[in-house]
């Protein structure tokens, strides 16, 4: 028997729309949804491993109970019942012993999000935070500081750009694949592709036109271009006096920045700088200065990612064809979107949070995401209140925040290590139980809504039935709340009654969404009324370049720059990023891109390479701070001579993930765990390492 199977996409975060092939309940086949305009067909390589992921035998099969010592290989095999008793046993006594804010739980966010939020909240924990703010805390705040809505609100519409700049967003590499669809669309129809990179990315490679920046300078490029598109007047003047609020002070601020003066500190000439002003200035306002996904780079962030959205202000394109838009819900056509748990009655909770987002140590940060490095902190230093209990859902704080030796000592003070996971991930093999969860082919979950110039609801939906004896997360957290007495929040039995629940009102059922894995609110892009019809959350209503939110919070809205200095001891700027082959840390093991991706190599400078003894394809010793490792070299002269660059994800620690454990170095276990303190990201590149032959 064959059936065609509309659902989302889980090898990323991006959750592309796909249609899978079943033959006599095996998955044959997975394709892009070919209803999805900017899909129609297309995966990326990952997507295509979702059947490698499917029959992978070294997944997670059953619930384990660890019964040697944390990070050993003790791990028994047991039931269901037995685990889940477990943990709700260990959960009942922690909260006993030191109260409900001393557990935390912490996830990537996903479709689920919602449920393991209003788990925290039923048993009166503030503790939930999301794995966002490592990858964009610092973008998030940029735009609330501007704008008053999150980056999560904003989309871009690339088929139609005519310019698109881009800040190490290595958008060819990333592969989401309908963004990648449209700026090849785009590119096709005349657009042209600006690559501001230390590195030669494969985006660079396409590029228009590429600068080989000094790393941590992107800044002073920024004021550099603002300097001169505001001396000769060459922003959308009618957009920003119906709009914008600050112009005279920016003016005022970016009046020493001159071309020449950011030449100096960029390594850039001032000709292409004033150049590139002049270029995009004539395609306004279909032009996207991309404002990065993963913004988590320096500890002045937040005014990086600024300067970005302030280029694009200055350029009219918030609310333009080609340019920025801002993404519409159901809300705008008079429908309800689905309903989450957490709008539920629940507890109110007053605790702090543990990393204090909200006091007037963090203030700015989204306290919906929090700021996940701060963990290690809270445990080791008791404050502000004694941790006792992680749940870690597809999340691995071992490998996704910075200085993983700090975070190992700080879980081994917690009580109680929990893992929801896929794979054996480090933080799965460092847990007292792992709760296996089954895999995005085998299980339907919450709905997803998808905002944007025409808002749609999309549907994961179960291919095939479990290989293992695993199941969905909200069922797993479900049966957690039943045996910590506060089941009466989750009205459900089943992820399809979880569905049809959030359905109600909405006016589509679970089965609308059969014919096309889709449905749609709205048949044509809605775009507001740029002269009167925008519709902004800051407290003027209007764009603040002179941020009430900072300002408000005692930081200034244009601090002075503070120049970029070479490393005294002649050490490398440790950056990292991604390929197209693995999503952060999740696919090292998955048998197929494993092989075409085993491990890391440190790309460095031929010259400096030269100077350390250095021969490519050698092993090298890398060290900070923090940690060090053995890793390839790839030497080269497509990268600035002050960095180093690795691939984020290798290092895996976890002996029973044969394929990937040991291959190359986590740059976790070599970054100091630093922070933009008003963003809130990791400032993932402000880690400055010695190389040597090893």
């Amino acid at each position: 028997m064959r059936k065609e199977v509309f659902s989302l996409c889980f090898m990323c975060s991006v959750r592309c729309p796909i249609k899978v092939t079943v033959e006599n309940g095996q998955a044959r086949w997975i394709e892009g949804n070919p209803h999805v305009q900017g899909i129609e067909g297309s995966l990326c390589p990952r997507g295509s491993a979702g059947l490698a992921l499917l029959n992978d035998s070294e997944r997670l099969q059953s619930p384990m109970i660890q019964t040697g010592a944390r990070g050993s290989s003790g791990w028994k095999k047991v039931s269901w019942d037995e685990a889940l008793e477990f943990t709700a046993g260990k959960l009942k006594t922690i909260i006993e012993a030191h109260g409900a804010r001393s557990v935390v739980f912490g996830e990537r966010t996903n479709l689920a999000t919602h449920v393991s939020k209003t788990f925290m909240k039923a048993i009166g924990s503030p503790n939930h935070f999301t794995h966002d703010a490592l990858c964009k805390g610092s973008v998030n705040t940029a735009c609330r500081s501007l704008f008053g809505i999150t980056d999560a609100e904003l989309g871009m519409d690339y088929k139609n750009a005519r310019q698109i700049i881009v800040y190490g967003r290595n958008i060819f590499e990333s592969i989401e694949v309908k963004m990648v669809n449209a700026v090849i669309e785009a590119m096709e129809n005349g657009a042209r592709l600006t690559s501001i990179d230390p590195r030669v990315s494969i985006t660079s490679t396409k590029a228009h036109r590429y600068w080989m920046i000094r790393p941590g300078t992107d800044l002073a490029l920024n004021y550099g271009l603002m300097h001169v598109i505001l001396k000769e007047d060459l922003f959308d003047a009618g957009f920003v006096d119906r709009w914008v609020l600050g112009l005279r002070e920016l003016r005022d601020f970016v009046q020493p920045y001159t071309p020449e003066w950011a030449e100096k500190e960029t390594g850039i000439p001032a000709g292409e700088i004033v150049s590139l002003a002049r270029e995009v200035s004539k395609d306004k306002p279909g032009v996207i200065f991309h404002m990065g996904y993963r913004g988590a780079h320096h500890v002045n962030e937040i005014y990086l990612r600024r300067s970005i959205l302030m280029l694009n202000i200055l350029m009219g394109s918030i609310e333009a064809k080609g340019g920025y838009f801002i993404k519409k819900g159901p809300g705008e056509v008079g429908r309800k979107a689905p309903r989450k748990l957490v709008e539920q009655d629940l507890p109110r909770v007053e605790a702090t949070r543990f990393d204090k987002v909200g006091t007037s140590e963090l203030p700015l940060p989204d306290a919906s995401h929090g700021v996940p490095q701060m963990l290690p902190h809270a445990i080791l230093n008791d404050d502000p209140y004694p941790i006792k209990a992680l749940i870690a859902n597809r999340f691995d704080p071992l490998m996704s925040i910075p200085d993983a030796n700090l975070t190992k000592e700080a879980l081994s003070r917690l009580d109680l290590v929990v893992s929801i996971d896929i794979n054996y991930s480090n933080i799965a093999w460092y847990s007292d139980v792992i709760l296996p969860e089954s895999i995005y082919l085998e299980r339907t979950d919450c709905v997803q809504q998808a905002n944007g110039l025409k808002p749609q609801l999309f549907l994961r939906r179960e291919a095939v039935a479990p290989r293992y004896d695993t199941r969905p997360a909200p069922i797993i957290i479900k049966a957690l709340a039943d045996r910590l007495g506060v089941g009466r929040h989750f009205p459900y039995e089943s992820t399809e009654e979880l569905v049809r629940w959030q359905l109600e009102g909405t006016g589509f059922t679970l089965e609308d969404f059969d014919r096309k894995g889709f449905v749609a609110y709205a048949d044509k892009p809605i775009f507001w009324d740029r002269k009167d019809g925008l519709k902004f959350k800051t407290p003027s209503r209007k764009i603040e370049l002179v941020s009430s939110l900072l300002e408000n919070a005692g930081f200034p809205s244009f601090p002075p720059y503070e120049p970029v200095m070479l490393d005294a001891e002649g050490r490398f700027r440790l950056t990292v990023g991604r390929c197209a082959l693995h999503t952060h840390v999740s696919t090292q093991n998955n048998p197929y891109l494993s092989e075409l991706a085993p491990e890391n190599v440190l790309w460095i400078h031929t010259r400096r390479a030269d100077e350390l003894g250095i021969r490519n394809g050698a092993y090298v010793e890398v060290a900070s701070g923090r940690g060090s490792g053995k890793i390839r070299a790839f030497v080269t002269d497509l990268i600035h001579p002050e960095t180093v660059f690795m691939l984020h994800g290798f290092g895996h620690e976890a002996p029973w993930a044969t394929r990937c454990f040991n291959k190359g170095v986590s740059d976790s276990a070599l970054q100091e765990n630093l922070s933009d303190p008003i963003g809130g990201s990791p400032a993932l590149h402000d880690t400055f390492v010695s190389v040597k032959a090893a």
